[in-house]
């Protein structure tokens, strides 16, 4: 029964994740480029701004779901973050392979990508609830907080690397140099 309860808080964070994840997209815009807004919204159009788009609607769905279900489950915490890097390393992986492949993005891939990532990394997180994978909470948390300060500071310094450019304006992060 307790599993039933879990595979469905699973089903409603991919709806959640998938349906906040695009509004995320245009929501920095739509603020009138407000500095706040820009540390959960993608700012630009690269690699590491749409990261933002799974990571942050996973992240809400993690911490709602610990109060849910998750406070009993020792390794609940864990299990999300690493459900959350797997999202995020899909993307990455899958975008790099196919531009390099095809030569350039394909906007309906990438939207289809995000979809796939998101359920991936849920299921996962799922696999691993369900299966008592051994991983600490703490460690769950510590991964969940880097990548939270990664998110904001490359937000405003972002390394001048390719996964940070913007591919429409050639510059970096929301301080554009």
């Amino acid at each position: 029964m307790y599993n039933i309860k879990i595979r469905n808080y699973q089903i409603f964070s991919i709806i959640f994740a998938c349906i906040f994840g695009t509004l995320l997209h245009f929501t920095y815009h739509l603020s009138g480029e407000n500095g706040l807004v820009a540390v959960f919204s993608a700012v630009n159009e690269s690699v590491w701004e749409h990261l933002k788009l799974a990571y942050f609607p996973m992240l809400i769905t993690a911490i709602i779901g610990y109060f849910y279900i998750g406070n009993n489950i020792p390794n609940y915490l864990c299990s999300k973050a690493l459900g959350i890097l797997a999202a995020i390393s899909f993307i990455i992986v899958f975008f790099y392979t196919y531009t390099g492949i095809i030569g350039n993005s394909i906007i309906f891939i990438d939207i289809a990508s995000f979809f796939v990532a998101v359920i991936l990394g849920e299921y996962l997180a799922y696999r691993l609830i369900i299966y008592n994978f051994n991983c600490n909470n703490i460690l769950g948390i510590i991964i969940m907080i880097a990548l939270l300060v990664c998110f904001i500071g490359f937000t405003y310094f972002a390394p001048h690397v390719e996964i940070f450019k913007d591919p429409v304006t050639n510059k970096y992060g929301i301080i554009r140099t």
